[in-house]
């Protein structure tokens, strides 16, 4: 009979956990958070200090069930968590569910910590079991706190003034900020053009270019040749000249690898080298993390993955460095072990960055045992480990100036002359401009080079990128929005609510997000402020180290908030909704104006009801009138709502059925009935999945019984039940990188099998 208990978070995790600790101890799930606030208006009461009222959370109580009938049978509880402030917040709540149930009398509730599922850490934890750190709990719950204060209070506004079902958060707000923000500037961005000259020239086998630097004794700035004309002019200039090397400059550079992985760096590099969203990255670093069966049982393959830390144990790194000594010639391993410094000042240093827990875990050695996407994260975390303890790489650098008449043009060439980190690993960046490493010749100064072509290349200043969600992790984090463990779930929101849509990668703000984020930043400008909410981030950090107190910093934001709020509920929806355009009716008259209505943006008049004149934003009038001038109508039909005529017509989406009465008629249907699966609903058994579009145009596949049941789905689906937790149905994705694959539609299952390899990639 066990002694002792032992509570985390997740069930895989509690199998790989029971297996370590033995017959003596029994080891148990809460499934995640057991209590969290009650749904409803006063569950925080800024009247007593915050006051939080708790529920158990529907879908755990049996969990809690199994965790109270265990406790009565044990002597010892060790409450196993997360090593973050959320762990540290469900033991606590843990602990209180047992202490009002009295079953604690007598027995010993510990908190242990361990940063990684190997058996010696985990017996360490057990043997140094600590009391529950409140400052932790408070930093918690005060963030739980400012989120709930939040939403209920500004998501309702919101609904009145905008549209129902939306919502408004502490840090989805100032994401969706940066992205709508990023979109004016390109909207407002003019672009300029200017012209570089260049030379190409040989010397033997080697061809090579040099671009113009310098010109009449000046130096070239970006916009000095601004057009085709003054290009034309210097190259007329320079014609005719012969070109002489004037100087040769050579130096030697190296490049230091980068720091092991932070959450946020895993997030971002895992966008840009494995095409994976934060959220899958997350989920399959939370599998390796909680531990695979790798053949001689079930262990952890890295730490810990939510830290802001880039600090390594200095087990992790002798052993590190070992095996690169071993592997490698002497040159790759530094005199000295690398340490890293923390770029964020409140990060943990308790805390490990992300590594494998042990380095002679090879990828390859465990390949066989993870699926496509735990072997390449895994395959990036034990590379990139490996990779920040070896010895920089290095390089020979030449640059040469060739003098042709008045101008000097520059070469510049890079060789890599030991390949150190390099042989491992290189870090991806975003947006960046290639840039070539030319292979120059061997050239002397003095020496007279032919002229092969002069010429001139046009360019256009470019606006800056829209977000991905590599840049965007990235921005977040040098705002202080936020923190790396919510970066997936920011994401995730903005994209449920349909605040922004992913287009080839890139977020762009909808209609919705952009009135929406109007409304926030010019009235409630201080909420969305970057420098606010990171000040905010700060002050719940310095909550967790016990520097400062939860309460006096709840009732600071509160009293301004909560004016706020009072203050703006008289703003009519119209001055939130409605934009004025310079612009009269062409059937009425009376000016034209931007409205935002369930589709979005519109151009309608201000005369309606009287006057029902409409189209659709970026139309103009002539478009529209030629639209409306010869409508289709549909024969042999007539509404079923009034029995007038059926027309197609043109909305933002394309073309579509409407009553011609509208809009006292505002019947609508597709002009073509959407497609049937033939797929039975894995929800409800009763309908069956058919094809629709998002009001944004992409397709979906749903329940034909909508709205009695809502279950949907992004990608086709197809009648085969998962084989790894048999969920009635598979869907068809197709991505460039992973070809096409049947994945799962149950997120936290992640099954994907691959059908058919990338376009242009055959079979290996």
């Amino acid at each position: 009979m066990p002694s002792s208990l032992l509570i985390v978070e997740s069930p895989s995790k509690a199998k790989t956990l029971k297996k370590y600790l033995g017959p003596d101890f029994e080891v148990l799930a809460s499934y995640g958070h057991v209590r969290d606030l009650v749904p409803k208006n006063g569950a925080v009461d800024p009247e007593k200090d915050f006051a939080m009222k708790y529920q158990l959370i529907a879908r755990n109580s049996k969990h809690v069930d199994a965790i109270v009938e265990a406790v009565n049978k044990v002597d010892h509880v060790y409450l196993a968590t997360d090593p973050d402030r959320e762990g540290e917040a469900i033991s606590w709540h843990l602990v209180e569910i047992l202490n009002k149930k009295k079953l604690l009398k007598d027995k010993t509730a510990q908190r242990v910590v361990f940063h990684e599922i190997t058996k010696n850490a985990v017996l360490e934890a057990i043997a140094n079991p600590r009391a529950i750190a409140q400052d932790l709990v408070d930093a918690q719950q005060a963030r739980r706190a400012l989120d709930y204060l939040v939403g209920f209070n500004l998501s309702p506004l919101l609904w009145k003034k905008i549209r129902r079902g939306l919502s408004a958060g502490r840090v989805q707000s100032p994401a969706l900020r940066l992205i709508c923000e990023r979109e004016n500037e390109i909207k407002a961005f003019v672009e300029q053009e200017y012209w570089t000259v260049h030379l190409d020239s040989h010397k033997s086998r080697t061809k090579f270019s040099a671009k113009l630097t310098q010109f009449a004794g000046k130096k070239l700035e970006q916009f000095d040749v601004p057009n085709e004309a003054e290009q034309s002019r210097i190259l007329g200039l320079l014609a005719g000249h012969a070109a002489n090397v004037t100087s040769i400059e050579k130096k030697k550079k190296s490049r230091s690898p980068a720091a092991p992985f932070t959450t946020s760096t895993l997030q971002q590099e895992a966008v840009r080298k494995l095409g994976m969203t934060t959220d899958r990255t997350m989920r399959t670093a939370q599998q390796l993390y909680e531990g695979i069966d790798i053949g001689q049982g079930t262990v952890g393959l890295i730490t810990y993955m939510r830290t802001d830390s880039v600090a390594l144990a200095n087990e992790a790194v002798e052993e590190i460095r070992g095996y690169i000594a071993e592997r490698f010639d002497a040159e790759h391993l530094p005199k000295n072990a690398v340490s890293y410094k923390n770029k964020s000042k409140n990060a943990q240093e308790a805390h490990e960055a992300i590594r494998p827990t042990s380095i002679l875990r090879t990828p390859e050695s465990v390949k066989p045992f993870l699926t496509t996407d735990q072997f390449k994260l895994y395959d990036m975390v034990w590379k990139r480990t490996l990779a920040c303890q070896m010895a920089p790489a290095r390089f020979d650098t030449t640059s040469i100036d060739i003098a042709v008449g008045d101008g000097v043009f520059r070469a510049s060439g890079q060789v890599q002359v030991f390949a150190g980190f390099l042989s491992v690993y290189e870090e991806d960046v975003d947006d960046a401009e290639d840039e070539e490493n030319a292979k120059l010749p061997l050239l002397i100064e003095g020496e007279t080079l032919p002229v092969d072509k002069l010429y001139g290349d046009q360019h256009f200043t470019q606006p800056p990128p829209r977000f991905s969600e590599a840049s965007l992790v990235k921005a977040l984090e040098e705002f202080g929005i936020g923190r790396p463990s919510t970066y997936a779930s920011i994401i995730s929101t903005l994209k449920d609510r349909e605040y922004v849509i992913i287009d080839k990668k890139r977020f762009f703000p909808t209609d919705t997000g952009d009135i929406v984020n109007k409304f926030l930043t010019e009235h409630f400008a201080q909420y969305v402020d970057y420098n606010f909410t990171a000040k905010l981030e700060n002050q719940l950090d310095e909550i967790a180290s016990g520097s400062r107190q939860w309460v006096p910093v709840m009732d600071s934001f509160w009293k301004g908030f909560s004016k706020q709020i009072t203050e703006k509920e008289g703003i009519s929806r119209a001055e939130v909704t409605t934009e004025s355009l310079d612009e009269a009716c062409p059937k009425c008259s009376k000016p034209l104006s931007i409205k935002f209505g369930k589709r979005g943006r519109f151009i309608a008049c201000t005369g309606y009801p009287d006057c029902d004149y409409t189209r659709n934003v970026g139309e103009t009038a002539e478009q529209a009138a030629a639209e409306a001038e010869a409508p289709t109508v549909i024969e042999d039909r007539t509404c079923p709502e009034c029995g007038g005529e059926l027309h197609i017509k043109k909305g933002r989406f394309g073309k579509f059925i409407g009553c011609a009465n509208y809009p006292k008629c505002k019947h609508i249907e597709p002009l073509e009935k959407p497609r049937d699966t033939g797929v039975q609903c894995p929800e409800c058994k009763a309908g069956s999945l058919i094809e629709r579009k998002s009001r944004y145009g992409k397709l979906f596949y749903s329940c034909n019984t909508y709205p009695k049941c809502k279950y949907a789905t992004w990608n086709p689906p197809i009648a085969e039940p998962c084989p790894k937790c048999n969920w009635p149905i598979l869907t068809l994705k197709t991505t460039k990188r992973r070809g096409t694959e049947k994945v799962c539609p149950q997120k936290e299952c992640g099954h994907a099998e691959q059908i058919a390899p990338p376009e242009g990639k055959a079979e290996a």
